[in-house]
């Protein structure tokens, strides 16, 4: 689905058609939309520019220069997958393009860190070590996941903190690991909607995410 939405993710273009595509996709393959069955009123985020997570498809036209994130969950069989991805609108500036490539890269990171035998906070250290030496900030307020037959379980995956702390980590285990960066600084609020948040300063924010399974040791993302 992620690949579908991104051709159509382009100047000139509302948030609420992304949402309409999204539904057609969900519904012609038999599977329901995770984020509506968990009350969210729509079946994708779009969050654009200084909106962290949970923008809600509407009236907004992207525009040449934006940044959009797009959120997007599913269930079929009984099970949940939850992925993000960021893409710049056509020609977009050099510190969104880096805020993109970093965000995307600490994803990576923190995947990596999913092995057996290390702990859940070396996921939250790798992702925000990385994050941190290149000059942006992660979210605190919002966290990776536990996923399998519900789209939210335990444990909260922190994107920030030391390492080797918390639960060994052990094959069989499945998280949404979802990193959110922030151009300025960390902090955020919700809007008037009571779903979607910003950044408080208004700068960028970037959110890359997938559903990883740890087999035989490593991680295998499963939404790739």
């Amino acid at each position: 689905m992620a690949e579908l939405l991104l051709k159509y993710a382009v100047a000139g273009r509302s948030t609420h058609e992304l949402g309409e595509i999204a539904d057609d996709f969900i519904y012609a393959n038999s599977a329901l939309a995770a984020f509506r069955e968990a009350g969210f009123p729509a079946s994708i985020c779009t969050s654009v520019n200084d909106e962290v997570v949970h923008g809600i498809p509407g009236d907004y036209v992207l525009q040449e220069g934006d940044i959009l994130s797009l959120d997007m969950g599913l269930s079929t069989g009984g099970y949940y997958s939850d992925m993000a991805v960021t893409v710049g609108i056509g020609q977009i500036s050099g510190t969104a393009a880096n805020l993109i490539d970093v965000t995307e890269k600490s994803l990576m990171k923190g995947i990596d860190a999913f092995r057996q035998g290390n702990r859940l906070s070396d996921i939250s250290h790798a992702i925000s070590s990385f994050v941190e030496a290149n000059g942006f900030s992660v979210v605190r307020q919002f966290t990776g996941h536990g996923i399998g037959t519900s789209l939210h379980e335990e444990p909260q995956i922190l994107n920030f903190g030391p390492p080797s702390k918390g639960p060994v980590l052990k094959n069989g285990m499945v998280f949404a690991i979802e990193p959110m960066v922030n151009e300025g600084s960390w902090e955020v609020y919700i809007t008037e909607n009571k779903w979607t948040a910003k950044t408080k300063d208004g700068l960028l924010s970037a959110h890359f995410e997938h559903t990883v399974a740890l087999i035989d040791g490593k991680p295998k993302i499963l939404t790739e």
